[in-house]
């Protein structure tokens, strides 16, 4: 007997097979192994991350590495090449955005002495699209591109307290990933931190991500007043004063605002 999967295969055989990645979407896997915690790959983790065998992700990382989005250093690990860089910069969200907190960013980057974060949502996670960086005594991984769980950034809690309800539960309905003894991953503990966070527009992280550096960070809004980003600055926890970092980043966040309201 034929079952009706199989007569939909044969009806159309050029359908690709769920269970089978296709070339494109293999390609990508290769890509998709990269990450925050992953920037530098050998061959067999590129592999083993992308679920490929050796011969294929061998193939695939070759092509890629003559595009340019992927280099490979003399170590013989692989990276991620500037044509990606290149590619990302055309992105009219993150390049609009970031062309009109930039000065912004620099300004706050310099009356706090923090890390400054700008960023926004991609699906369930926060991406960054611009950072500027100090030497700490807790160094953080914060860099253009990188990406972290909503429930565990600063910038993410803001981005997720705003978030439509059923994005919030999928968020909070997953298992969520704890960095550290601090992280707070009780769905019910984040309910009332989003709620908090929706009441005062402020978002404090103790310890989510690193544990001896505290986050401050608040919305962005575009111009029909929807939360499109958050900005926020990292600062050691010992020397932190959240108080104090409050008003700065509000006046950045009317800021740039207004200069996406003047660009539009």
């Amino acid at each position: 007997m034929i079952t009706t999967a199989t007569t939909a295969a044969a009806e159309n055989p050029a359908r690709p097979n769920p269970a089978r990645p296709t070339a494109a979407g293999r390609m990508l896997a290769v890509l998709g192994a990269f990450g925050p915690r992953h920037r530098l790959l050998s061959l067999s983790e590129i592999a083993r991350r992308a679920s490929l065998t050796l011969p294929t992700a061998h193939r695939l990382v070759h092509e890629l590495v003559d595009f340019g989005a992927l280099e490979r250093g003399p170590d013989g690990r692989y990276g991620v090449g500037l044509r990606l860089l290149e590619l990302s910069a055309l992105a009219p969200r993150g390049l609009q955005l970031r062309e009109a907190a930039f000065p912004y960013l620099r300004d706050l980057y310099n009356a706090t002495g923090g890390n400054v974060h700008l960023g926004v949502r991609d699906g369930v996670e926060v991406v960054y699209v611009e950072t500027m960086r100090v030497r700490t005594r807790h160094p953080i991984s914060s860099r253009v591109g990188d990406r972290w769980p909503m429930h565990a950034s600063g910038i993410g809690l803001v981005l997720l307290a705003y978030a439509e309800p059923d994005l919030q539960e999928e968020v909070l309905s997953a298992p969520m990933e704890r960095f550290t003894e601090r992280t707070v991953v009780d769905p019910a503990e984040l309910r009332r931190a989003l709620a908090r966070i929706r009441l005062t527009g402020i978002a404090v992280a103790h310890g989510q991500i690193t544990l001896l550096n505290v986050a401050v960070a608040v919305p962005v809004h575009d111009v029909a007043g929807r939360v499109t980003a958050a900005i926020s600055v990292v600062v050691d926890a010992e020397s932190a004063r959240p108080a104090q970092l409050v008003e700065p980043l509000l006046q950045v966040s009317r800021s740039i605002t207004r200069q996406l309201t003047l660009s539009a």
